[in-house]
């Protein structure tokens, strides 16, 4: 058995984030990453939108570490030559109805600390997108774009020249709770077992099922979080983009709206829209464009016909279901569950790009 101070689960951008900030800090580092390479779940499929933390509960932790993770992540990104551009978004009200719907976003924006949000007209908003169609709009310039690969590596290059080894398709498959440490057996070219002081659960959509595997030893000691996947589907725009913005609609039940995101090459596409599902698909139905045409019309109506293409999906793993407000972030640490040295991070989707840097300052303590 191999002892080691600090094991990370999972090498998405949050699990990278932890495992460099570890590292860096002089601990002594392993992390187990199932898939053959950084980043293949959540972190690769996304908008690659870096958030300025304007939609979520004031004080909670999707507010908090989004607006401290924003400016993180442009830091980081600017001093490790990671490319991203500040673009800004347009959030839109379409109809009279919506007006009042985004005098109270703007009003949440302003409580959880994104001052530099501005009330754009009708006419404002047009003069600075002439395609878009709506009665008001919210502009906010620090929210942007970023490579999420092009960060990944470097979080990962920063790990490994701090000295945090990694272990690839290598999958936790059950854990142990003893009076020694953590004990993790893992699965890999051969089955080796682990017993760590502490243990950082950043599986992403594995991560309640790697929590689980520890209260087998200590029954009742992890409450019960059951988690729902939503899938979210993105299509291509075939033309060219006439916007120089990113452009939301106002948040609809489960996300965001299909909104419009650029990358960094100015391409355009349309997503993600909200799919409850019950087990891990990455196909886009060509079919759900139809609805997407109707979304994307309300703010553009001249979106052309037929320009919409399958791009790719991506599944956000929720704490709550299709009827229940938006749950926040969940970071369960040995007060919640009474297990030393564990630390599981549950419900981590948006902003969970943006805060990375943030989240991992929380929860190394």
């Amino acid at each position: 058995m191999e002892r080691v101070e600090c094991v990370v689960v999972g090498a998405g951008v949050v699990g990278l984030a932890v495992a460099r900030a570890l590292a860096q800090r002089g601990h002594e580092v392993v992390v187990l990453e199932a898939a053959d390479r950084i980043g293949t779940g959540c972190s690769a499929r996304n908008s690659e939108v870096v958030h300025a933390g304007l939609y979520y509960p004031t004080g909670s932790l999707k507010a908090r570490l989004c607006v401290a993770g924003n400016r993180a992540l442009y830091a980081y990104c600017a001093a490790r030559g990671v490319a991203h551009r500040r673009c800004g978004k347009l959030i839109v009200a379409t109809s009279e109805a919506q007006r009042a719907a985004l005098v109270a976003l703007r009003a949440q924006a302003l409580a959880n600390g994104v001052a530099d949000v501005e009330w754009l007209s009708a006419d404002e908003a047009r003069a600075v997108e002439p395609q878009l169609r709506c009665v008001a709009a919210l502009r906010s310039p620090s929210t942007g774009i970023v490579d999420t690969h092009g960060l990944m590596r470097a979080l990962y290059a920063d790990a490994a020249a701090a000295g945090a080894d990694f272990a690839f398709e290598s999958r936790v498959t059950r854990a142990r709770v003893t009076t020694r440490g953590l004990e993790l057996f893992v699965s890999s070219a051969e089955e080796t077992t682990l017993l760590a002081e502490r243990v950082f659960n950043c599986a992403g959509l594995s991560a309640l099922a790697v929590a689980r595997l520890f209260a087998e030893s200590r029954p009742g000691a992890l409450p019960p979080a059951p988690q729902r996947l939503a899938k979210g589907s993105y299509f291509a725009l075939s033309c060219a983009a006439p916007f120089s913005h990113l452009v939301y609609p106002l948040p609809a039940p489960g996300g965001l709206g299909v909104h419009l995101t650029l990358d960094l090459a100015g391409r355009a596409r349309f997503g993600p829209d909200v799919e409850w599902v019950e087990r891990e698909s990455y196909e886009v139905d060509p079919r759900r464009a139809d609805g997407f045409y109707a979304e994307v019309r309300e703010y553009w109506p001249a979106l052309p016909d037929d320009s919409l293409t399958p791009a790719y999906a991506g599944i956000r793993p929720k704490l709550h279901g299709p009827e229940a407000p938006a749950g926040d972030f969940v970071l369960l640490r040995e007060d919640a569950h009474g297990v030393p040295g564990l630390v599981s991070l549950l419900g981590i989707e948006s902003p969970g790009l943006t805060a990375c840097l943030a989240l991992a300052e929380a929860v190394i303590g």
